[in-house]
């Protein structure tokens, strides 16, 4: 039978997406539901893997597609130890670390066991493509301040990256030829600066820069120490106010960009205040990350699910374009930058990496 598609997985706490592509196109597409009632049966996400795989399984049965049929199986990257941007061969090693939940747990981390898994039934490759584990920073951009903690880099490398190749071929460009700012504004927002494509720093979209839809961003210290010390809340409650409630959830009740420019426009000047402060705080990490590049800066991009506001990318783009032009590519598609990921090593554009030569194991 003719190998014809790839197959691209991307589970989340509630769901498992999946799509079938062949080269290009996308030819089917599932959002495959999980109740918490289903997934409360389960210790830890590793434990989840047979109860998805047998859905995926069935859709794929449903829909008449045989497995003899795809010619590799790409996974989302998990929370893995720090790595060099690209596609990874899923490896046993991978495997165990995505398992165990090396950098903590998250549902992303069955991606990679998925899609190994389904692989190996046709001995066929299995990828990740750009976790957000990527690391890529220089070691100047490590040091925090503190000596007992280090900046870590946790980004939004996948569609990052797509966004990236994409600029790079409309633009005729190699990315190791060009430095960009791409700025990720979504549930998380992280803004990298890629020098020749590589991304040498981001805020750590859980903890620092800009505010987000829900998360707090980099918030005064000295007053959060305080807080924490305060007695008036507990280490859950504190890590809900920094992610879950902080940001526009906390000061305007809602995560929902669409809800507050109504506001806006219904007159609401706490919300026109508050939603332009995110943009402030946008377009200020942006100038912070031009001094990294040395005002080198060929384009600003500007991407995820927030880009789709004019009102949002209009602020920074004032704020910003006197570095570099201001590109806008809205909403993100990790499926599709999955399928492309995979695509470029199948088609010999670039070779796929493999795991154990690329991190730092101390075990």
């Amino acid at each position: 039978m003719f190998r014809k598609y790839i197959l691209a997985i991307n589970p989340g706490s509630t769901s498992t997406k999946v799509s079938v592509f062949e080269n290009n196109e996308r030819v089917l597409e599932k959002k495959i539901s999980h109740s918490s009632e289903e997934i409360k049966k389960f210790e830890n996400i590793s434990e989840q893997k047979d109860y998805r795989l047998g859905l995926i399984i069935e859709w794929l049965k449903e829909k008449d597609i045989k497995l003899a049929e795809f010619k590799s199986i790409v996974g989302r990257g998990g929370l893995l130890r720090p790595m060099s941007s690209g596609t990874y061969i899923v490896t046993d090693k991978m495997i165990k670390d995505l398992e165990i939940g090396i950098q903590g747990e998250h549902a992303s981390n069955l991606g990679g066991i998925l899609a190994k898994s389904i692989a190996d039934i046709e001995n066929i490759p299995s990828y990740i493509v750009d976790p957000v584990a990527v690391d890529e920073f220089e070691d100047i951009a490590r040091i925090s301040g503190m000596p007992e903690i280090k900046r870590k880099s946790l980004i939004h490398a996948l569609n990052i990256k797509a966004v990236a190749h994409r600029y790079s071929e409309e633009t005729a460009t190699k990315l190791e030829d060009m430095n960009l700012i791409i700025a990720h504004l979504g549930g998380g927002i992280s803004v990298a600066p890629l020098k020749k494509g590589k991304a040498i720093d981001v805020n750590n979209a859980s903890e620092m820069g800009p505010f987000s839809p829900e998360r707090a961003g980099e918030v005064p210290v000295g007053d959060l120490v305080k807080m924490c010390f305060s007695g008036k809340y507990t280490l859950k409650e504190m890590k809900k106010k920094t992610k879950g409630e902080g940001g526009l959830t906390g000061y305007l009740g809602t995560n929902d960009a669409i809800e507050v420019v109504n506001r806006i426009k219904n007159g609401d000047k706490k919300a026109e205040l508050v939603y332009n402060a995110l943009a402030y705080q946008v377009g200020k990490e942006i100038g912070k990350m031009s001094t990294v590049l040395k005002g080198e800066v060929k384009s600003i991009i500007l991407t995820g699910g927030l880009a789709y506001s004019s009102e949002l990318t209009d602020f920074i783009t004032k704020m910003v374009s006197f570095i570099a032009p201001v590109k806008i590519y809205p909403g993100e598609d990790e499926m599709q930058a999955l399928n492309m990921g995979a695509l470029r090593v199948l088609n010999g554009e670039e070779e796929a990496k493999i795991y154990e030569n690329e991190v730092k194991f101390d075990d």
